[in-house]
């Protein structure tokens, strides 16, 4: 009888070591000083990780990008390499983001004809966005690939050149003309109208679609650690009734990562049905 009682009263203590072990393993920050350290915009400028000193320095970031392309490679390779009529769930997921941005995006954009030229550059810039997004939420990780300016910033210029390709092969005098010189404005006002469209045409757009994709993963990641790190704060620095805080924070932190998932996909989406949006503009009749 005495040792089941001393037994219940060593269990919650034990599942509060449970949980305080478990938070640092999810949170690598120290709060030695028993002071709270929130996130900091340094994390996502971290020094080498391996082969420092050479011209090969590999860091967190960049290790993580590998990670989400060589997952986005074994998926579609897993997924496609016994393919069947009636296919497996494996292969059904597969097919099914597939028509995603097939159906949804490419046809429903640009047409059976553009559509079907542009979707391999839109269904990689779906899959890949998707993957270095989920990044973020995925343990040992902790961190998206589109979190540091290097790949939204290349997507975004791939975009652009298909944007201004699709536009010159399909009016290849006239494409910049009417986009600088819409038809139906007075002489005089281009003046005003010529600058204003040149820089929301060629300059705003892929600056846009950059910041829009970086900041989101940001601020997610920001929000995830500040829960995170919170609870760690409460439970294992400040520990007794600010514990219960610390379930509150973990609560939240665990709804957050949620919304982050259904971020991470809104992302991918938005990203490349502007891309097709761009190019459905460009390949427009008065082009």
């Amino acid at each position: 009888m005495f040792v089941d009682a001393r037994a219940e009263l060593h269990a919650p203590k034990q599942e509060i070591a449970l949980l305080a072990n478990a938070l640092n393993l999810l949170v690598p920050m120290s709060t030695d000083d028993g002071e709270f350290h929130g996130p900091s915009i340094l994390e996502f400028f971290p020094g080498p990780l391996l082969f420092e000193g050479t011209a090969f320095e590999i860091n967190r970031i960049q290790l993580v990008r590998f990670v989400a392309v060589a997952a986005l490679i074994l998926v579609f390779w897993l997924g496609t390499r016994h393919m069947r009529v009636v296919p497996g769930r494996f292969q059904s997921l597969v097919e099914m983001g597939l028509d995603l941005v097939r159906v949804n995006i490419a046809d429903d954009l640009l047409g059976k004809t553009d559509g079907k030229r542009f979707l391999p550059l839109l269904t990689t810039i779906f899959f890949m966005v998707l993957f270095m997004n989920l990044t973020g939420v995925i343990p040992l990780l902790n961190v998206a690939g589109t979190s540091v300016i290097g790949v939204p910033l290349v997507l975004a210029i791939v975009a652009y050149v298909a944007f201004i390709y699709a536009g010159v092969k399909k009016s290849p005098k006239n494409f910049f003309k009417n986009s600088l010189f819409p038809a139906g404005v007075p002489w005089p006002v281009y003046i005003i109208v010529t600058p204003i469209e040149f820089i929301s045409t060629f300059i705003i757009r892929p600056i846009t679609l950059t910041l829009r994709l970086m900041m989101n993963m940001i601020v997610g990641h920001l929000l995830l650690v500040l829960f995170f790190a919170a609870t760690q704060f409460f439970v294992v620095q400040l520990g007794g009734w600010w514990t219960l805080l610390g379930v509150g924070s973990l609560a939240f932190g665990l709804i957050f990562t949620l919304f982050e998932i259904l971020v991470a996909v809104l992302q991918a989406y938005v990203f490349a049905l502007l891309t097709a949006v761009y190019i459905q503009l460009a390949v427009a009749e008065e082009h």
